[in-house]
């Protein structure tokens, strides 16, 4: 599902605008990178956490030239999926 897909629904479901739809998801997103940005994160009961996780430097290997090349320590963003998730995607 894409972004505007999502919009869409949200829109139907709530009887609300889809500009009105758009900025609610809007706001969603930015407080969502903002808090994992800062390092708080953020927990969604039954859905999952959004946090900040560190990851060392190494050296990687090209796959189009197998050279070697050292890659760089950074932070990414990293979600976990909560029990509930887990368990409808596991229903199948």
């Amino acid at each position: 599902m894409k972004k505007t897909e999502l919009i869409e629904e949200i829109s139907k479901a709530t009887s609300i605008s889809r500009s009105d739809a758009k900025n609610s998801i809007d706001i969603i997103l930015e407080e969502i990178s903002k808090a994992i940005i800062s390092g708080k994160g953020v927990e969604i009961r039954g859905f999952g956490g959004f946090k900040k996780r560190h990851r060392k430097g190494r050296i990687g290997i090209n796959p189009k030239t197998g050279q070697k090349t050292e890659v760089l320590e950074k932070s990414v963003p990293f979600f976990k999926p909560g029990k509930t998730l887990k368990e409808s995607v596991n229903k199948d």
